[in-house]
């Protein structure tokens, strides 16, 4: 993958030189938002960036409420208020805002972690990797670059 990226970029280094900070910088905004789009869908389907499901919640022995939990995992962590772009002329990035970052990481790396704040247990997640760029990304940015390009010139 990271192969794939270092072709993308020397293939629109030399183009992009040649627009002014303000242009590249609204090209890299349509490419942050493109990306949050696209990781909020995957988040959504429930994948990782190579296309294979996430591990399924563990079944809660503990739950003081009879049943399971029925909604999917990450419901809020996908949300706009929670996955921020951020973007200058030399840069585009998605990211989780500080408040979750430390559930995410705890999540996409399969770290352990506690439960909640008001108890001690702590528990060892399996890795779920909630923000990646695969080829259907790549191709996509590649796009966007091309079609804003053919605007500008």
């Amino acid at each position: 993958m990271a192969d794939e990226l270092n072709k993308l970029h020397d293939y629109a280094n030399g183009i992009l030189t040649q627009l002014n900070n303000v242009n590249r910088a609204k090209l890299a905004r349509e490419i942050a938002t493109k990306l949050r789009e696209n990781q909020r869908k995957r988040i959504v389907a429930q994948q990782q960036p190579d296309g294979t499901n996430f591990e399924p919640r563990k079944p809660q022995k503990f739950r003081k409420k009879a049943g399971k939990i029925k909604r999917k995992m990450f419901t809020k962590l996908r949300t706009t208020k929670f996955l921020r772009t951020s973007a200058n002329s030399n840069s585009a990035t998605v990211k989780f805002i500080n408040s979750v970052s430390r559930i995410a990481r705890i999540h996409h790396y399969g770290l352990r972690g506690r439960v909640n704040k008001n108890n001690s247990w702590t528990v060892n997640y399996p890795s779920r990797k909630l923000l990646g760029i695969n080829q259907k990304d790549c191709k996509m940015i590649e796009q966007i670059t091309i079609t804003y390009l053919a605007r500008k010139l």
